[in-house]
């Protein structure tokens, strides 16, 4: 392990038999108006009570088709105020940890991001459209959807391409750069296309830049290497090796498909029986395709397993804390997004949501 702000070595969680039944019992007395959205990263203890799981692009279309009052997200800061956007005003959003952040998402802060944008703008003569993966926060959805551009998650980061494209000619991608590249590679584009911002281009380069790569990345994914491939195709002939699209670009290009979780369980899902994967994503969601197909052999990526541990941050404890306070009318564990904020935010959303 790295000891990367935001990832950790799998550990397996347990919680006892009466807190779930608390929590069971508090959900039934508030199903007439209440839902639970859960990632799939999230633990298994927490997981099970969720009404609807998915992606991040699941989830956020399904927040904007909500029509409970209270909504209850499992996951990070960053996907609840998600909910919180695209909800109406008498809607309540909440997650059970307000603390539960997301460490790519702190990699672009609004101050930064309005401070190079001004200066890609000064030396370009081209259109820029700026595109932030979801993974961010409300503040640079914000940034973004003033400048009109669009959101984006794992699930269609390739059609919200084609579409900044038609807008312009050139897409500043933040805050993922693995993503942002792997995406951009899929789309045929070449390397001498894509500047990653550690540094900025003078007029002279600016010509055979089409994407600018802010330079974040998930600590989760960035754990798989290209060595944990090799060493699984060695071990396993015939193997096929599946990641997500937050891993670097040398480990997509070892793999055999790269997508959101989504794509992953859907391939694993309609895999033949027999068949040998292994998937480079958060462990929860490996282990939960290992229980799920017992008919398939599902490999982690990385031999021990890694998680997020934002995520983690979320414990059927403080789900229970979260149901009591709304039952009781006290909950502080709401998620209020100014209205400003929300505004140009919403309109990045629903430019993708279009699509």
């Amino acid at each position: 392990m790295s000891g990367e702000k935001g990832v950790e070595t799998f550990r397996e969680s347990t919680s006892s038999p009466e807190l779930l039944s608390a929590i069971k019992v508090l959900k039934k007395e508030l199903s007439s108006e209440l839902v639970i959205l859960g990632h799939h990263y999230q633990r298994d203890d927490v997981l099970q009570f969720a009404d609807i799981t998915g992606d991040s692009l699941i989830l956020s279309r399904k927040a904007a088709e909500m029509q409970k009052k209270h909504i209850v997200f499992c996951g990070v800061y960053f996907m609840a105020e998600c909910a919180d956007i695209l909800t109406e005003e008498d809607q309540a959003v909440y997650i059970p940890d307000l603390e539960a952040g997301c460490a790519m998402a702190d990699m672009a802060g609004r101050r930064q991001v309005e401070e190079t944008w001004g200066k890609l703008t000064a030396v370009s003569d081209e259109t820029i459209i700026p595109v932030t993966y979801i993974n961010s926060s409300a503040d640079i959805k914000a940034f973004v959807g003033e400048r009109g551009g669009l959101v984006c998650t794992s699930s269609n980061a390739g059609p919200v391409f084609d579409r900044a494209m038609e807008l312009g000619s050139k897409i500043l991608f933040l805050p993922d750069r693995y993503l942002g590249a792997n995406t951009a590679l899929h789309k045929g584009m070449n390397k001498k296309q894509l500047w990653l911002l550690d540094r900025l281009p003078d007029r002279r380069q600016m010509k055979d830049i089409r994407v600018f790569l802010w330079d974040g990345y998930c600590s989760v994914h960035r754990q798989f290497r290209v060595e944990d491939v090799y060493r699984l195709r060695k071990e396993y002939p015939g193997i096929r090796i599946i990641v997500h699209g937050e891993c670097s670009e040398a480990v997509v290009q070892a793999s055999d498909d790269f997508g959101s979780t989504s794509a992953i369980i859907q391939q694993v899902s309609s895999a033949p029986a027999g068949s040998i994967w292994g998937v480079g994503t958060e462990e929860h969601l490996v282990r939960r395709l290992k229980k799920r197909f017992p008919d398939k052999t599902v490999l982690s990526l990385s031999g021990k397993g890694v998680q997020c541990t934002t995520m983690y941050r979320i414990t059927p404890e403080k789900l229970q804390k979260t149901l009591q306070g709304i039952r009781d009318g006290g909950s502080t564990q709401r998620i209020r997004v100014n209205p400003e904020i929300k505004h140009y935010a919403k309109s990045a959303l629903m430019r993708m949501l279009s699509l």
